[in-house]
């Protein structure tokens, strides 16, 4: 009987007399289910061994519990060595036989827990040892935890891990309607319980989250932004006809521009502007109005001004412009005297554009401008000149604006000024002025007149007057004979002195050239480059000169940008024995085709001959599977060009001279190689974290190869190519001397842009003309003076790779006299610069000079007139 004195059943056994007792029972084949960890709850009630009369030292007051595993339940017999042992159970409390009298029971309930995850199913047993015991019942369980749905995620039923600390990691799936934000997942604790959800879903637009799922949004309500939680009515204007709506329709003349956010209420056109009065001033127009009466519920409105049935030109000028208008006024000029103009000012706003609403947003106003003084004369052209007299001749006016009556001559002498001028007038479009002096510098200028009056002065044009003839008799020879003897001796000194340092600079690189030869000479065995298009097949080139790599040892991890081909990524590279390494990967898009195939490996053929420190290192390539990809060392600072400009004025002289450093080694490696770059730019080196600068990019040359016309005329680099290049198509290692003193520049300014917004075609002409690039600010004499030397016209002239190593590593021992003085140190002619070398400055005096070129006869004469010194003498003109 139970506490209640209800009969239940029970299994009993109280063997306590005998001795040795190993009474078993057993269940039957129960299911595991899936269960990791099974849970054993056991209600039983034992007897105190005190309370049994004549009882020994056999009587127990526990017995045995006990499993086994199996994937079926027809093992009827199982062996008790078999079973694996749970646990020993005693009871909690005990009772006597007075306690039964008494009818009160002590019911004992013990749970128990084991790890099943070998077998389909297992047995419990029972082992008593010898013990008055009756077992009321046994439940088996294991335990999940349920099936829910959090930040719309629905999460399955999951059951428990197999350690009692362990978490099982389960994804959610997200509710209908609605998509992932965040990878929704939840952990499954031991005892049956979710841990907190991380991420989650988000209703798809139109649709709203309540009660844990996404509904979709009532007629008249929308939602168009995901950010947006619940849907919202539809704005002023539109409307929406059915459920889920993610935007609304605007209602018939009602509009949204694109730009417009689906929040924003719908809007109109504006009506025409008001009021429009016009002010004429001879050729000019003064245009006002005010804004229209209605706006459309918007306040991006402008205004454009057209010109209607005008006569003439329509070259006119709008002031501020003629369309974008904000404000409400416009002054509109260089119009046509006498001349009859329709004007119509245009309201509009962000939904003007397509719609035929559009339509009487204008008003216009018809005028005629008055009379008006000419333009001012262009084009005076100077001929005939003589000693006392020139002919000039001229355009009329652009704008004449009526009849041209007289033009106007002025002109006096430069010195002058304007405070003592002569005029002449004329009614011709050309004049004689007589009466001027000989070799005289005059400037004239001329104006229109109309009956309206004079229009402005020209520009002057400045010119000179012829001299006398010269006298050859008499004293007067004797001067002439001193002027020619002094003229021609300036000349020859000036001469002189650019022969001399020119040949000190030669007798430099001469050396440094020598230096080179014995180098190379000591140096036996230099890889001569080989051209990959020589090959008739392009794979043997690329197997030849670069190792494949298998695809499942590159790592991407993300884009960094995108070249001629595809996407540019950086990734990691794992091969079998090395360490992982940082890697770029230029990968060839879909869909290519065998000549853009060859293009893009024919790169990796370049790169794979080149082993320097200073040139972009291949790593390998991938061909035997897609994407086909070209693997080099990863360069964290990217290109050279754009680092100097994030970097402006971070660095030292040394530390910019070193970069120079490492770039000329990278290209004294490919000179020796006889491989010819044709594209050494700033954004062609690449750096890496260390500072050091690696020579990249070799697709130019096959452009070149592949197309020589197309790609000439529109791949060429003209700001960084040599005149030769430019003109004659000859590519040498003198062509990559001069794109390398470019490369001095942009690095010394910071990566400033060569030859700022001039055009392409402004620097050739400047560059045959002799200009050159200006040295950069802070920039030392001597570097700048380097890259002079590699813009020599004459290639020949241009130092050689090694040569300019050799220059930059005794600038790097001995910065603190070659790098200190800047271009700002000293005053030298603009002309005469590229040979007036600091040694002849520092070094030589103005008698020193003219001795070496023997004129010393005329060193007091020059010390009289203030010729003291080099830089002196280096101000000398002709006159």
């Amino acid at each position: 009987m139970d506490e209640k004195n209800v009969p239940i059943r029970t299994y009993q056994v109280c063997n306590v007399m005998e001795p040795s007792q190993s009474n078993w029972l057993r269940t039957d084949w129960i299911p595991r289910s899936g269960a990791q960890r099974i849970y054993v709850e056991i209600k039983f009630t034992l007897r105190d061994c005190n309370s049994l009369p004549g009882v020994t030292g056999t009587c127990k007051e526990t017995f045995n519990l006990y499993y086994y595993e199996s994937n079926n339940d027809r093992e009827h017999y199982i062996r008790e060595s078999n079973f694996l042992k749970i646990d020993t159970v005693a009871a909690d409390e005990s009772f006597t036989q007075v306690d039964i009298g008494d009818r009160i029971m002590k019911l004992n309930t013990e749970v128990r827990d084991v790890k099943v995850t070998t077998r389909k199913g297992f047995y419990l047993a029972f082992q008593d040892v010898g013990a008055c015991i009756a077992l009321v019942s046994v439940r088996v369980f294991y335990k999940t935890c349920p099936l829910t749905v959090r930040n719309l995620a629905t999460f399955p039923d999951t059951n428990t891990g197999a350690d009692t600390s362990s978490l099982v990691e389960v994804r959610g799936s997200c509710v209908n309607q609605s998509e992932e934000r965040e990878e929704p997942k939840m952990y499954c604790g031991a005892d049956g319980e979710w841990l907190v959800p991380i991420g989650g879903c988000v209703c798809n637009l139109g649709y709203e989250e309540k009660s844990g799922a996404c509904q979709a949004c009532k007629v008249g309500f929308n939602r168009a932004v995901s950010t947006d939680g619940a849907c919202s009515k539809c704005p002023p204007h539109s409307h929406s006809e059915k459920e889920g709506a993610t935007v609304c329709d605007c209602n018939q003349g009602y509009y949204r521009s694109e730009s417009d956010p689906a929040s924003m209420p719908c809007t109109q056109p504006p009506s025409a502007p008001q009021q429009l009065i016009s002010e004429v001033n001879e050729t000019s127009v003064v245009l006002e109005w005010s804004a229209p009466l209605k706006l459309g519920g918007r306040s991006d409105i402008s205004y454009s001004v057209d010109c209607l049935l005008c006569h003439g030109p329509e070259n006119v000028l709008f002031s501020p412009q003629q369309s974008g208008l904000r404000a409400t006024r416009v002054c509109v000029s260089e119009l046509q005297a006498h001349t009859r103009y329709t004007f119509t000012i245009l309201a509009r706003n962000g939904v003007s554009q397509g719609h035929s609403a559009g339509a009487g947003q204008s008003v216009s106003v018809t005028l005629t401008t008055n009379q008006a003084a000419p333009s001012p004369v262009t084009s005076i052209q100077a001929g005939d000149v003589t000693r006392h007299g020139v002919s000039l001749a001229w355009q009329q006016p652009d704008r004449p604006n009526g009849v041209i009556l007289e033009y106007e001559v002025k002109y006096y002498e430069k010195d002058q000024k304007e405070s003592s001028y002569r005029i002449m007038k004329t009614a011709s479009r050309s004049a004689d002025i007589t009466g001027l002096s000989p070799l005289t510098v005059y400037l004239f200028q001329v104006r229109a007149r109309t009956a309206a009056g004079y229009g402005e002065f020209s520009g002057p044009l400045e010119f000179s007057t012829n001299s006398d003839p010269l006298p050859l008799i008499g004293d007067a020879a004797n001067s002439t004979l001193l002027l020619l003897s002094i003229s021609g001796g300036v000349i020859l000194l000036l001469i002189s002195a650019a022969v001399f340092i020119i040949s000190r600079r030669r007798g430099k690189y001469s050396q440094a050239k020598q230096d080179s030869e014995e180098e190379k000479h000591l140096n036996p065995g230099v890889r001569i480059y080989v051209d990959p298009f020589t090959y008739e097949d392009p794979d043997q080139a690329v197997h030849e000169f670069a190792k494949e790599i298998d695809a499942s040892n590159i790592h991407i991890e993300k884009v960094i940008g995108i070249g001629e081909f595809g996407e540019v990524c950086s990734g990691r590279l794992r091969l079998q024995g090395k360490r992982e390494i940082y890697v770029a990967i230029k990968s060839l898009k879909a869909a290519y085709s065998d000549k853009q195939r060859r293009d893009f490996l024919s790169e990796a053929s370049i790169m794979g001959q080149f082993d320097h420190p200073n040139i972009i290192r291949l790593e390998g390539v991938v061909t035997r599977c897609k994407p086909v990809m070209i693997i080099t060392e990863y360069m964290e600072n990217g290109s050279l060009d754009t680092f100097l400009r994030k970097h402006d004025g971070q660095f030292t002289v040394i530390q910019l001279v070193g970069m120079l450093r490492g770039i000329a080694s990278g290209m004294k490696y490919l000179s020796d190689m006889s491989y010819v770059h044709r594209d050494l730019a700033a954004r062609n080196i690449l750096v890496n974290s260390n500072l050091v600068c690696k020579v990249s990019d070799f697709g130019l040359s096959r452009v070149l190869q592949e197309d020589p016309e197309n790609a000439y005329t529109t791949r060429i680099p003209i700001r960084w190519t040599s005149p030769e290049a430019i003109a004659y198509r000859k590519f040498t290692p003198s062509s990559d001397t001069w794109s390398y003193g470019v490369v001095m520049w942009e690095v010394m300014s910071y990566g400033e842009r060569p030859y700022w917004d001039m055009s392409n075609q402004d620097v050739i002409k400047a560059i045959d003309e002799g200009y050159r690039l200006p040295p950069p600010m802070d920039c030392p004499v001597c570097l700048h003076q380097l890259m002079l030397d590699c813009w020599q016209t004459e290639r020949t002239h241009r130092p050689s790779f090694t040569q300019i190593l050799n220059m930059l590593d005794k600038l790097i021992r001995n910065p603190t006299t070659t790098l200190r003085r800047t271009g700002g140190d000293r005053p030298v002619s603009s002309l005469l610069e590229p040979v007036a070398g600091p040694e002849f400055v520092s070094v030589w005096s103005a008698e020193d000079c003219l001795q070496a070129i023997g004129m010393g006869m005329y060193r007091d004469t020059l010390t009289t007139a203030g010729y003291t010194s080099p830089d002196s003498l280096l101000t000398l003109t002709h006159q």
